[in-house]
Order: C-alpha cells, then sequence, then structure tokens
C-alpha cells in the first residue's frame, strides 16, 4: 500500500505539516505500507494554469496517480483552507486523464489545523474537494483547534490525545487502502501523461 500525505504551509514550522507527520507514521505501522510526504512549501507549485509541465507539478501528479490514498493536512485561515493547500488541489483536475479519473476509489483522510476553533469548517471544505474528485473521505477527520497550543516550537506534538487522534486517522486510511484494493490502480492515459512521462524529477 502505498499513501502520499499533502499538506504544509509555508510558516516555520508548520502545525498542519507537523499534524501529517504523526498520521504518517502511524499509516507506516504494517510493514505493508510506505508513505510519501508532499510538503506544500517545497512543492514549489505555480498558480494552477499559468504553466506547462514543471517539476512540482510533476511530483504532486505522479505521487498522486501512485497513491492507493492520501492524507490531506490544511492550515485554516479566514474561515477555509490556505490559498497554497487549494491551489495544491486545483492541480489534481490533471488526474482527469486517468482511468479511472481523479482519486476514484482512493480514501482520503483530513485533517485541519487552526489558531482559533473553527478547523472544522476547512475540513468540511476539503470534504467537498475529495467528494469532487471521486475519492472516499474517511469517516474519522481530525479538526485540531488552538493547533498553536497543540505543537511544541520545534514542530513535535505536546498533546497527546491529539497524537493518539491523528494515530487513528493514519491507521484508519491504511486500512481504508487495503478495502479498496485492487479497484482504484489507474492506467494513466490522456492529460495526464505529460506529468507522468519524459519529466526528470
Amino acid at each position: 500500500m502505498h499513501i502520499v500525505g499533502l499538506g504544509g504551509s509555508f510558516r516555520v514550522p508548520s502545525t498542519s505539516l507537523s499534524a501529517l507527520r504523526v498520521a504518517l507514521r502511524a499509516a507506516m505501522t504494517d510493514s505493508d505500507v510506505d508513505v510519501d510526504l508532499l510538503d506544500l512549501r517545497t512543492l514549489d507549485l505555480p498558480p494552477n494554469g499559468s504553466a506547462g509541465p514543471c517539476a512540482g507539478v510533476s511530483r504532486l501528479v505522479r505521487a498522486a496517480a501512485a497513491a492507493d490514498a492520501m492524507i490531506w493536512s490544511a492550515p485554516m485561515y479566514h474561515g477555509t483552507v490556505s490559498g497554497a493547500f487549494k491551489n495544491a488541489v486545483d492541480w489534481l483536475d490533471e488526474l482527469a486523464g486517468l482511468d479511472p479519473p481523479f482519486l476514484t476509489n482512493r480514501p482520503v483522510g483530513l485533517i485541519a489545523t487552526a489558531a482559533g476553533a473553527q478547523a472544522l469548517q476547512a475540513v468540511n471544505t476539503m470534504e467537498f474537494a475529495v467528494r469532487a474528485l471521486r475519492g472516499w473521505v474517511v469517516p474519522f477527520v481530525v479538526p485540531v483547534n488552538a493547533a498553536q497550543d497543540a505543537f511544541r516550537a520545534d514542530g513535535t506534538i505536546a498533546d497527546r490525545a491529539l497524537a493518539g487522534r491523528l494515530s487513528a486517522l493514519g491507521s484508519m486510511v491504511a486500512q481504508g487502502a487495503r478495502c479498496f484494493a485492487g479497484t482504484a490502480a489507474p492506467a494513466v492515459r490522456g492529460r495526464a501523461e505529460q506529468w507522468t512521462t519524459g519529466l526528470a524529477g
């Protein structure tokens, strides 16, 4: 099973990235699971629709195309996900060229971090996006309110209960990937080929 984590922010440390790491570690507990972490700060994605094939978009699209499942982790800014995260999700439209398209029959776990008490709003936004991409949202989601208090300055988690919830999410995503095993396996064709063939990195 191959699980891809997508998230983070341009802040250092990033609470959404720290939370994502905890969930991915839990998903790796079983020997048949490997993970790939896509950090938005280092992906360096151009605005959706503004560029042709480039390294960051190629890495994102290739990773998502190969994933048996994904975990998304976004910061909440002004009531919704960050612009950088939404831009990354918009680039997943390039998966239209898969057969079946987009994230069909692939489970996606959702995490959102907020300085206030409205992290669930960002989770709800992500749920709509997963459904639009034909994926399956894992029923257990992790909204992290007052995230600045849940993580230490070095990015490590300080809240044991939160660590347990994030670990549970990672395990559930791995379980979901097994349930859907053999039903997602997309064949690359059409538009997605420009991102998955002939590009370095």
